[in-house]
């Protein structure tokens, strides 16, 4: 069980990790979009104060609840959804979108946001092993002794069930 736990917060820091990359790209995303699009301010704005609070929400190792997760994940879809705004508005920048700094801060979000995917399905998985053992009997017994909690799981974001819609 120990091993089990600490394989689950070893998922967990690389999660951390892709997370912190991208917040780590963003301020280097909007100046390059402030630079070619001076009024749109606001959803600038948006996008880092989106990024402040995601990266002021933390989560202890030690306690990986379903409500702390879930906490957690809301701060960053926000961050998500902001970026998304943020890559619509730039279509309306031909300039910005032929430059090639845009162009590879671009491909490092989307490779970024591939690596969150990723590293949140080996958390996931991890956690499923942990709750499996620790849920399991003769296991139960000892995990409730020693005081090995069940954690939480990344879920999907709601309305992710549903295509968006793209129109012209």
């Amino acid at each position: 069980m120990v091993s089990k736990d600490e394989n689950v917060k070893a998922k967990w820091a690389q999660v951390e990790n892709a997370y912190q990359r991208r917040a780590d790209l963003i301020p280097n995303l909007v100046a390059t979009v402030k630079g070619a699009a001076q009024h749109e301010e606001s959803t600038l704005t948006a996008v880092v104060e989106a990024r402040a609070k995601a990266t002021s929400v933390t989560v202890n190792p030690d306690d990986l609840s379903e409500e702390a997760i879930a906490k957690f994940q809301q701060s960053q879809d926000a961050l998500s959804q902001s970026i998304g705004r943020l890559l619509v508005s730039v279509e309306a920048y031909p300039d910005l979108k032929a430059n090639s700094n845009f162009q590879e801060l671009q491909a490092q979000l989307e490779g970024t946001e591939n690596r969150i995917a990723v590293e949140r399905r080996a958390y996931n998985e991890a956690v499923q092993d942990y709750n499996t053992t620790v849920r399991s009997f003769p296991n139960n017994i000892i995990a409730g002794i020693f005081g090995f909690k069940p954690k939480g799981t990344f879920q999907a974001a709601a309305g992710s069930d549903k295509a968006p819609t793209v129109s012209f």
